[in-house]
């Protein structure tokens, strides 16, 4: 099925409901489904068609969710880019994806976008007047590429991630409830980026569901309480800085947040402190801790709300999803460890982006109920002297300390050993190195324990709430420096 058709059921049942409140002003289904037709004809006229690529940097709107569908309808896909990179970077998005000399942006984008494409960048003034917008019949090939996004980043530059109709409807089958015209739309809010998996993959999940989705174009913590207590909003997805920022807000304890019923987490660790905080906080709302990436279409791992009763589980991300199978394994000798032990997680399911199984790159243990604990990314392993281990281990310990606020590991170079472990440190009170070095010594293996320490005032995050981990050994040797001078 081509992914365009998830409107037609809410169109055909109940085209005046609300599908997106995006900056106070509502977009029906009848609206999103011209705006869908006239994007698709617009792209068209301009020589866009089956295969083609088109590059798109927008935050979510009416704009980008048209131009989602509307590619999609024609054969083509739209290649979600971040809107925080610069010119030369989406030059090699652009590139790195094969996209075709067409594109669209928002009006904040478009100069950026311009520099980085050979031909017309096209805005919703270009595509969205829907008033004559003829009729579309959706190009069908399940093999075809609906949807282009990039990995992170995080440890290199960001990788092509082509999703196929196919696959992208498979996904939607099993995570979407039918359309009921009879039933009052679930309402929802969108606050990450459209262009991560949890944005995209969520928003055109709530289409096909008939549900609303208020959109929130650039995270605040402020402002999205309030848009919460305004739409009555019942469920979200944030990354843990979001979820932080919302408990931190003067505002928090004064919105009304009645309304929400769940809350998913995930695409960063989540400390364990900043969980309990949010379910005591929140005694109303089940919490869900939901593990996956780009090339698996998000989640195939799900720590359940009732899972979150156990303390002991709270900081696991779950269990695989049904379908899902997993794999912990030596990287070097491909054998499957012990339960309990650290290696590289492997997943096979129907969802992932390409058949077979996936590397994932990430380390992870598996305990002998099932359940999974990340632990970091094979590419941030931290190699001293031989002993080779993941930085979240580290993050984890340091994070129970009442002075942390926040906290980054890494390997900083060392021409001894290698690399020396070493963490960056946002203090939320009085901490001294020393203290820092006793309290991991305590807690951790001799070998696992920073031997550089550096006290920062903010952690490099992306916009995804990932730790960028290439600039965390940086900034370590960076402020240690200064602080020597």
């Amino acid at each position: 099925m081509n992914i365009s058709r998830v409107l037609d059921a809410a169109v055909a049942g109940a085209p005046d409901r609300v599908a997106l409140i995006v900056d106070d002003t509502e977009v029906t289904y009848g609206d999103l489904d011209r705006a869908v037709r006239s994007c698709a004809a617009t792209l068209s006229v301009h020589g866009i068609g089956r295969g083609d690529r088109v590059a798109v940097v927008d935050v979510g709107s009416l704009l980008s969710a048209a131009a989602i569908l509307g590619t999609a309808a024609i054969g083509a896909s739209a290649a979600l880019m971040n809107v925080a990179l610069k010119p030369d970077e989406l030059r090699e998005l652009v590139r790195t994806a094969e996209c075709a000399p067409v594109a669209v942006a928002g009006e904040a984008y478009r100069t950026s976008l311009e520099h980085a494409v050979k031909g017309p960048v096209l805005g919703a003034a270009d595509l969205l007047d829907g008033a004559d917008a003829p009729e579309l019949t959706p190009v069908e090939d399940d093999d075809l590429d609906a949807l282009v996004l990039f990995t992170s980043g995080t440890t290199g530059l960001p990788k092509a991630v082509p999703i196929s109709q196919g696959t992208l409807t498979r996904r939607l089958a099993g995570m979407t409830a039918p359309f009921d015209a009879a039933t009052p739309p679930a309402v929802g809010i969108m606050c990450v980026p459209v262009f991560h998996v949890g944005g995209s993959l969520g928003l055109i999940g709530a289409l096909s569901s008939g549900s609303t989705t208020v959109v929130q174009p650039r995270f605040d913590a402020g402002n999205w309480l309030a848009l919460v207590e305004r739409y009555r909003v019942a469920s979200v997805f944030l990354v843990p800085t979001m979820l932080q920022r919302i408990l931190d807000h003067p505002n928090f304890a004064t919105t009304d947040l009645s309304s929400l019923k769940g809350i998913f987490y995930g695409a960063a660790a989540a400390p364990v402190e900043l969980v309990e905080r949010a379910m005591k906080a929140l005694p109303h709302v089940g919490f869900a801790n939901i593990f996956g990436q780009t090339e698996t279409l998000g989640a195939y791992t799900t720590l359940l709300p009732q899972d979150h009763s156990d303390p002991a589980r709270i900081g696991s991300v779950g269990r695989p999803l049904p379908g899902v199978e997993i794999r912990i394994v030596e990287p070097e000798t491909e054998e499957e460890v012990a339960p309990g032990e650290v290696g590289e997680l492997w997943v096979l399911s129907d969802q992932n982006v390409r058949p077979g199984w996936l590397r994932t790159g990430d380390l992870a243990r598996c305990d002998a109920d099932g359940y999974l604990y990340p632990a970091g990314r094979l590419t941030d392993t931290i190699n001293r002297g031989g002993e080779k281990f993941g930085p979240i281990e580290i993050e984890t310990v340091l994070r129970t300390h009442p002075a942390v606020a926040d906290v980054a590991a890494a390997g900083v170079p060392d021409s001894e050993m290698g690399e020396r472990v070493g963490v960056a440190i946002v203090a939320r009170a009085p901490l001294t190195a020393d203290e820092v070095t006793q309290y991991s010594k305590e807690r951790l293996a001799i070998y696992k324990v920073p031997e550089r320490v550096a006290f920062v005032d903010t952690l490099p995050y992306n916009e995804t709430g990932k730790i960028v981990r290439t600039r965390v050994a940086e900034l370590i040797e960076s402020t240690i420096a200064e602080e020597s001078t």
